[in-house]
């Protein structure tokens, strides 16, 4: 893919009237309004971005970990492009090609046992469905989700969510949160995976009899937590789980927004897990958010529940021909063009050993972690403490990786090492170089 031209990349001036229209009328998730100066974007290609007057950089945030086929690929731009000549949009209740093409290639990466996909516009509907689905197929209620997670910003997905972000919106009820494995820092005093896995299995279970098992719906997982710090279950923990869901009759819902297509290096997280689920939920990745949109991919038990049952949720966009028809060009083109083989192959043989070389030659960095083209480095002031480094800390990490050419993907005390799958080897080496030069720097 070539960058790019001249013509459309050479006018700064346009950079300065992006910051102004966005600082007078657009108002910004997740943040203080007067506090924020966003970094201005104009165009991309493959795993690069470029503002309007030509900077280049290195996107090894992915945008918000969805962009995994990379930026402008040329055989999802031209199948939105076929498609809006065709029919721009329709509704939900017809039946349109598009739509039954993108649901069968879905479904097909699916586990045996999955056949009806339903659409929805993003991920965090889709969780919301999922709950619903899980809710009337059950006649429970409750909800079971980690502290260490984020399910979306609609009513349930949020209020599932574990992180900072349900305390202003819970409004939905029927939540529960636990604790899951984090061996790094262990709320279970663990001192191996096999014992953080065993532990932490023990504690949900005791949730699951104190809050009472016949209250329970589903269990809602992220099968790699991503924005919580792409957190590896330990050895036997997903599997433990699903056999606790099926000790006490609980649909397992396995949240793949972020892990899924390609990014651990596999079409689904969960596939190196050796478990299945009862729901699967999805968005991100299977088109890489070239027009927004999402879904649930619903075994047979469950969707054939609805099959004299009216299931009570629609949206106006499911299943939109122009999100179809990227869906279906994406799928194709990371099966032909061996995307996913190449996120898994990039992970293990680049990005992991110069991840390694990170953490050898830098005591800020208290762990690595990840697979595929899905990592973190966890940033400590002491090594011995495990400290978390402080806001202030990576704030300046920011600035700086923005300054040497790399957009990075940063939460918490970590940099989450998200580029896009399509990224070559000599990009990861770019990019370790540009990690490197900032962790040198006097942080602390």
């Amino acid at each position: 893919m070539s960058e790019p031209s001249q013509s459309q990349m050479s006018n700064p001036d346009l950079d300065s009237l992006t910051g102004e229209l966005d600082e007078r009328h657009v108002f910004h998730s997740w943040s203080a309004q007067g506090a924020l100066t966003p970094f201005v974007i104009a165009s991309g290609r493959g795993s690069r971005v470029w503002d309007h007057a030509g900077n280049s950089y290195l996107d090894f945030s992915s945008q918000l970990v969805n962009v995994n086929i990379g930026h402008q690929h040329p055989a999802v731009i031209e199948a939105i492009r076929e498609q809006a000549s065709l029919l721009a949009t329709v509704a939900p209740a017809t039946a349109n090609l598009a739509r039954g093409e993108a649901a069968k290639r879905v479904a097909a990466l699916a586990p045996d046992g999955f056949n009806k996909v339903f659409f929805t516009n993003g991920g965090a509907d889709a969780n919301e469905n999922a709950i619903r689905m899980a809710r009337q197929f059950t006649g429970r209620d409750t909800v079971l989700s980690t502290y260490r997670s984020y399910h979306g910003n609609t009513g349930a997905a949020v209020v599932a969510t574990g992180d900072w972000r349900r305390i202003p919106n819970e409004f939905a009820r029927g939540h529960v949160h636990f604790f899951g494995p984090y061996l790094y820092r262990s709320e279970f005093w663990a001192d191996s995976p096999e014992q953080e896995s065993e532990r932490a299995l023990r504690h949900l279970e005791r949730v699951i009899q104190s809050e009472g098992p016949s209250s329970i719906a589903a269990i809602l997982l992220e099968s790699i937590p991503g924005t919580a710090g792409v957190l590896l279950p330990p050895p036997g923990y997903l599997a433990g789980v699903r056999e606790l869901a099926d000790r006490y009759g609980i649909m397992l819902i396995f949240d793949e927004v972020m892990a899924g297509f390609g990014r651990s290096g596999r079409w689904f997280a969960f596939e190196g897990y050796d478990v299945v689920p009862d729901l699967i939920t999805f968005a991100k990745g299977v088109n890489s958010g070239y027009v927004p949109t999402g879904g649930v991919i619903i075994n047979d038990p469950i969707a054939h529940f609805f099959d004299e049952r009216v299931f009570p949720g629609g949206l106006t966009y499911s299943g939109h021909p122009l999100a179809m028809a990227s869906i279906v060009a994406a799928l194709d083109a990371m099966a032909s063009e061996g995307i996913v083989e190449n996120a898994a192959s990039v992970g293990r043989e680049h990005i992991a050993p110069a991840l390694a070389a990170l953490f050898n030659d830098h005591p800020i960095v208290g762990e690595v972690r990840g697979e595929g083209v899905f990592w973190a480095l966890e940033l400590v002031t002491d090594r011995t403490s495990r400290e978390p480094v402080g806001a202030a800390v990576m704030g300046r990490i920011k600035k700086e990786l923005l300054a040497r050419g790399l957009l990075p993907f940063l939460a918490d005390n970590r940099i989450h090492v998200v580029p896009p799958c399509v990224v070559t080897p000599e990009e990861v080496a770019e990019a370790a170089a540009i990690y490197d030069e900032v962790l040198s720097l006097d942080l602390l």
